[in-house]
C-alpha cells in the first residue's frame, strides 16, 4: 500500500484578485453615485414628483421623503468614503466596505417593508450590493488572517444550511393553508403569495453564509485542484441564486417570469451536482461513497418532482411534490454540512500536526 502524502503548509502573499477589487470598486462607485443622486432629488422635491414617487407608497411611515432623503444622501456619502478607502488599500477598508454595503442591505429590507412590495428597482440596485458583500468578504479575510475567522468562514457551510431548513420551518407557518407535503418552496415566494416579501428577505442570508463557506474553501484548498474549483462552484452558485424569477401562484397563465424560474432551478440543480461531484474527488473513499449515495438520492427524488410538476400552471394535484422536493433540499443540505465538518476535521488534525495555536496564528492552507 502507497501511504497518503503528508500534506504541506505554504505561506502565500495576501493580495486581492485584480477581478475581485475592480468588481467591489465598481460595485461601490455604482451604490455612491445612485445612493447621492436619489437622496438630492428627494431632499430637493419631498413630494416624490422628481422621482416619480408618491408618498402614499410609504403607507404612513413618513409623511414625505425628506428624512429618506437625507439617509439615502448620507448613505451614498459613505460609500463615496468606502470607495475611496478601498481604492488606497487603507487599514480599514474592509471595515469601510461592509458598513456600506450593509448599509444599504438594511436600507432595501426596510424599503420593501414599509412599501410592501417588490419593484424591479429593487434588483437595479439591490443586486450588485449582495454582489459586493460576496466579492468583498476576501478583503475581510486578508484583513484578519486569524485562524478563527478562517475556521469561521467553514462553519458558515453548516450555518447556511441550518439557516435554509429554519426558514422552510418558519415560512409556511405564516401562510395559512399552505401544506409542505403538496405545495413547493417555491410557491413560498409566488407572485401573489402572502409570504413572498417574508420569504425573499429571510433568504438573502442563505447564499452570504454559503459563498462565505466557498471563499473558506478557497483559503484551505492550496494546491487540491478538486477542491478549489469546489469552492468557485459554490460562489458561483451563490451569485446565481441572489435572484429568482418568481413563478405564478397555481391556475394562473404562465409568463415568461415561470418559464425562467424553471430554467432557474434546472441550472440549480446541475450546480449542484457538478458540486458534489467535484466534493467527492476532493476527499477519500468514506466522503466518495456518501456523495455517490447522496447524488443518487437527488437524481431519484428529482425525477419524481418533475413527474408531478407540469400540474402546478393547471392547478392539478400533486399529492407528494412537496415531500419530493424538500428531500431533494435536505441531501444537499446534508451534504454540505458534512463537507464542512469534513474539512473542519482535517484542519484541526493538521493544525495538531504543525503545532499551530491561537496564540501563533498563521496563513494555514492545506493540500487535503
Amino acid at each position: 500500500m502507497i501511504p497518503e502524502a503528508q500534506p504541506h503548509y505554504e505561506r502565500k502573499p495576501l493580495t486581492l484578485p485584480l477581478w475581485q477589487r475592480i468588481t467591489l470598486l465598481s460595485i461601490l462607485a455604482y451604490e455612491a453615485l445612485g445612493g447621492m443622486l436619489g437622496g438630492i432629488l428627494l431632499i430637493a422635491e419631498p413630494g416624490g414628483s422628481y422621482m416619480d414617487m408618491p408618498v402614499e407608497m410609504m403607507h404612513g411611515v413618513f409623511t414625505d421623503f425628506m428624512i429618506p432623503g437625507i439617509i439615502l444622501l448620507g448613505m451614498g456619502i459613505l460609500t463615496a468614503f468606502a470607495f475611496f478607502s478601498v481604492l488606497k488599500r487603507t487599514q480599514h477598508d474592509w471595515i469601510m466596505a461592509w458598513l456600506a454595503l450593509g448599509g444599504f442591505v438594511i436600507w432595501f429590507v426596510a424599503e420593501i417593508i414599509i412599501i410592501r412590495e417588490l419593484h424591479w428597482l429593487h434588483l437595479m440596485w439591490g443586486l450588485p450590493v449582495l454582489i459586493g458583500c460576496i466579492v468583498s468578504i476576501p478583503l475581510i479575510i486578508l484583513k484578519n488572517d486569524t485562524l478563527k475567522m478562517q475556521r469561521g468562514l467553514l462553519i458558515c457551510g453548516i450555518l447556511s444550511s441550518l439557516w435554509y431548513i429554519a426558514i422552510n420551518v418558519f415560512v409556511p407557518s405564516r401562510y395559512e393553508g399552505y401544506s409542505n407535503t403538496t405545495l413547493t418552496v417555491s410557491e413560498l415566494s409566488a407572485i401573489g403569495a402572502p409570504t413572498r416579501i417574508l420569504w425573499v428577505l429571510i433568504v438573502l442570508l442563505y447564499p452570504l453564509l454559503l459563498a462565505s463557506f466557498g471563499w473558506g474553501i478557497l483559503r484551505y484548498a492550496n494546491k487540491n485542484r478538486p477542491l478549489r474549483i469546489l469552492g468557485c462552484l459554490i460562489i458561483a452558485y451563490c451569485l446565481f441564486n441572489l435572484y429568482w424569477p418568481p413563478m405564478h401562484m397555481r391556475g394562473t397563465e404562465p409568463t415568461l417570469t415561470d418559464t425562467m424560474h424553471i430554467v432557474y432551478a434546472s441550472v440549480t440543480v446541475l450546480l449542484m451536482m457538478v458540486m458534489m461531484g467535484f466534493g467527492a474527488a476532493a476527499f477519500g473513499k468514506r466522503f466518495r461513497n456518501f456523495t455517490i449515495i447522496s447524488i443518487a438520492i437527488l437524481t431519484l427524488f428529482g425525477i419524481l418532482t418533475g413527474i408531478e410538476s407540469p400540474n402546478i400552471p393547471v392547478n392539478g394535484p400533486t399529492p407528494m411534490i412537496g415531500i419530493w422536493e424538500r428531500i431533494n433540499i435536505g441531501v444537499f443540505m446534508i451534504w454540505i454540512i458534512a463537507l464542512a465538518m469534513v474539512i473542519l476535521q482535517r484542519v484541526r488534525t493538521m493544525q495538531s500536526i504543525d503545532g499551530t495555536t491561537e496564540n501563533n496564528p498563521r496563513d494555514i492552507r492545506i493540500n487535503l
